[in-house]
């Protein structure tokens, strides 16, 4: 039968998680060691104080930031187009801090997996209210957001606050993505497919709250191009549509990472208002304009390393060079 993976860590009696069980015997082949080395490496972390989490973290920040040529172009790509005024010593430090806190969100995800409940000591909540008060007028919430580095921390605290729903996309790697099924399972009022978003739209029309971060590159039908910080990106219709399907209230939050290992700052903004208009181009500037404002409030600890920019408008050439073709 084998072992079902979630019992290396769990007392199973705390686990009432209705999802597909998954064998620990499905991941014993050679390509899945690498994986069960570094989920071996984060179970042990989480007992470290926070302060050493992101020294160990930063550590692994210069590794990855040394390994990753490709995408240190595309930060800085990033950068010059949201900074534009910015000299390159500014750019070259913001790049670097991208990395740095990108290491440290690997850690991160540990304890958001294995020590939620300390992450309410961490945290520093402002603006809760903001939520609670659209769901006294049975409204559901849509919880708008920017993918920070410190993301995971910030979805278990205002979980255990607001109770939501989340949208997950499935990893490449099969035994990452089955622990990061389990854990939001576990952690989360439920899990929604980015592909399948039925199940969160009923949510919202019962007055539930629902995470959503649409600030990634976008393609297909349900998208337009509107300008992120001034160059035309792709913008999902989603958030207006939802909005306008369910009488969702959109609100949106950021999260801060303190210095020197002092903890958290989740930060919830009052809901949009007049929104959505009924204008899906206007509607999908006001998205981007918000997040925008999100990401401004803490630039150093986005994710600038994301192709932002990969799907064009018809017609304009590619922001990022193009891989060479090792063929050739």
């Amino acid at each position: 039968m084998g072992l079902p993976f979630h019992l290396l860590f769990y007392n199973p009696l705390r686990v009432s998680i209705l999802i597909k069980a998954v064998k620990f015997s499905d991941y014993l082949a050679p390509k899945y060691w690498p994986t069960w080395f570094a989920l071996a490496i984060l179970r042990l972390v989480v007992f470290l104080p926070l302060p050493v989490i992101e020294i160990f973290g930063a550590i692994l920040g210069k590794l990855i930031y040394l390994a990753m040529p490709d995408r240190r172009t595309v930060a800085d790509i990033n950068l010059r187009f949201a900074f534009p005024d910015a000299d390159e010593k500014e750019i070259l430090r913001m790049r670097k801090l991208c990395f740095k806190n990108m290491g440290i969100a690997g850690f991160e995800l540990a304890l958001s997996w294995w020590q939620d409940k300390r992450l309410l000591e961490l945290c520093e909540v402002e603006g809760l209210e903001n939520i609670t008060r659209q769901q006294e007028q049975g409204k559901g919430v849509i919880i708008l957001t920017a993918h920070f580095t410190c993301l995971e921390i910030g979805g278990p605290v205002l979980n255990h606050y607001v109770p939501f729903q989340v949208m997950y996309k499935r990893a490449h790697n099969k035994l990452f993505d089955a622990f990061m099924r389990y854990h939001r399972a576990r952690l989360y009022k439920a899990i929604v497919d980015y592909h399948k978003p039925i199940s969160m739209i009923k949510g919202l029309k019962k007055g539930n709250a629902a995470w959503y971060a649409p600030d990634q590159d976008f393609r297909g039908k349900d998208m337009v191009f509107t300008p992120f910080f001034g160059v035309q990106a792709s913008a999902l219709t989603a958030p207006a549509r939802f909005a306008q399907m369910t009488g969702a209230a959109v609100v949106p939050y950021y999260i801060k990472r303190k210095d020197a290992g002092q903890g958290y700052k989740l930060v919830i903004l009052p809901a949009l208002e007049n929104f959505p208009t009924g204008n899906t181009e206007e509607d999908a500037v006001i998205v981007n304009q918000t997040l925008e404002h999100l990401i401004m409030q803490n630039p150093d600890q986005y994710l600038w390393v994301h192709k932002r920019y990969k799907n064009r408008p018809e017609g304009e050439a590619a922001v990022y060079p193009q891989k060479k073709n090792k063929s050739k």
